[in-house]
């Protein structure tokens, strides 16, 4: 008797000790790859959750483009910006570069190191901690959310290790977070602030099928762990789509995490935190299954509003859109009524000033047309949907497009828009030099 009391007990013990290694009960933003299932913000994106995540764990919310702060924000996600010299690896050691000084070069003779100049830009790049550069020339400049920072600007070669002027750059949205700079047929790849060893590279032998000397380039996040993330390069009339081949762990993630986080990848795994959105994100970033495109496609065709060639093009965080998207309701039986004249619909638009997506500030003053003509339903449900802009930079202008219709953004002032007044807080505009108009 004593014997199966013994038995019956370790038994219940053993249940209860396997129910706990399947629930986030006391472990909400924890990962151990000894569990069975996570409760941590990533466990989404990688499908480990524990089977009661949505329940036990709160959700995350976060805005980029986005309305006075709402009672439905649950977390606020400020960007980091540090202003930082970056490091490269000699065949020694890596070796540091000295502290920004308080007032960059401004040699006069070069219009390239003067911000408000009207000149054309190389490249735009946004490291994994937020910080923002703009490429000039044999320059380059730190922007904040309202104009170019102090110490600016300073040579490429300098910091970078590269002699200027570049082609194109970009940053991958996942935890890593490695940023890219391009120039004729070679790039660099760094990890946050360090050139990894054993650059530069041959594009042809790192991305296969993209030609040398490119405009410029974007990246988007992998719409979810079997999916891939991709990079959109441009070139004279054409662009081209890449896939890339490796995505990191989650394991990899959360010890990269721990030492260097990608803001720009948490922003997205923390919107992503909501299982319901996997089909949104499916419709925003491509199917995860659909073959990747080969081959040259025109700009002008599939990016609508966009005149080819582009100087730069640097893509935004994902936010949620207040523009309602009915989700699917069960049908319901109406009555019939009298004839009656038709009702005219109306147009909806949104009383907000929206937010840029870098820094909750959108183009200093802009109402962007997120409006549509919707009837009506008290029985219909309505809910955000997940949006992606990409800004596109050509002359002294620049456009805003949505990654999901590949459209310029309708709005008040239109785009074009001057680089000089929204992006590097110019009282007054220089009139570009016309030898400069088109980069390439």
């Amino acid at each position: 008797m004593k014997l199966a009391v013994t038995l019956l007990g370790l038994v219940v013990l053993l249940d209860a000790t396997l129910a706990a290694e399947k629930s986030c009960v006391g472990q909400c933003g924890s990962f151990d790859p000894q569990r069975k299932c996570q409760c941590d913000s990533m466990c989404v994106y990688y499908g480990s959750c524990c089977g009661d995540f949505d329940s036990v764990c709160p959700k995350k919310t976060a805005r980029g483009d986005t309305f006075d702060a709402g009672e439905d924000t649950t977390e606020t996600v400020t960007p980091v910006y540090t202003t930082f010299a970056p490091t490269f690896h000699t065949s020694a050691a890596v070796v540091s570069l000295p502290p920004f000084t308080t007032q960059g070069p401004t040699p006069a003779a070069d219009p390239d190191a003067v911000p408000c100049s009207g000149r054309p830009f190389d490249a735009f790049l946004q490291l994994k901690n937020g910080s923002i550069y703009a490429f000039r020339g044999e320059y380059f400049f730190e922007l904040d959310d309202k104009s170019v920072l102090p110490g600016y600007p300073r040579l490429i070669q300098d910091v970078w290790g590269i002699a200027g002027p570049i082609d194109a750059a970009f940053t991958r949205i996942n935890c890593q977070g490695k940023s890219y700079i391009f120039k004729g047929d070679k790039y660099w790849r760094f990890d946050g602030n360090v050139l990894d060893p054993e650059y530069p590279r041959l594009i042809s032998v790192g991305f296969d099928g993209i030609p040398d000397d490119t405009d410029a380039a974007f990246a988007v996040p992998a719409p979810s762990h079997r999916g891939k993330e991709k990079v959109y390069f441009f070139k004279g009339q054409n662009y081209y789509e890449y896939e890339f081949k490796h995505q990191p762990s989650h394991e990899e993630c959360v010890r990269m995490s721990r030492s260097s986080p990608s803001v720009l990848f948490t922003r997205y795994t923390d919107l992503f935190c909501d299982q319901t959105w996997e089909d949104f994100f499916m419709e925003l970033f491509g199917d995860a299954f659909s073959d990747p495109h080969t081959g040259p496609r025109l700009i002008s065709r599939d990016w609508q509003g966009i005149r080819s060639p582009v100087d730069a093009a640097m893509v935004g965080r994902v936010y949620l859109s207040p523009k309602p998207t009915p989700s699917p309701t069960p049908a319901v039986r109406r009555r019939k009524k009298k004839p009656s004249k038709k009702r005219k619909q109306r147009r909806r638009q949104s009383r907000h000033v929206l937010f840029d997506d870098f820094w909750s500030y959108d183009d200093w003053s802009d109402y962007g047309d997120y409006s549509e003509v919707v009837e009506e339903r008290p029985t219909e449900a309505y809910r955000s949907t997940p949006v992606q802009n990409v800004y596109f930079f050509k002359g002294d202008k620049y456009y805003r497009v949505s990654q999901q219709t590949k459209r310029v953004d309708a709005a008040n002032p239109p785009y074009p828009r001057s680089i000089a007044k929204y992006w590097l807080g110019c009282k007054y505009e220089e009139k570009p030099d016309v030898t400069r108009a088109e980069k390439k």
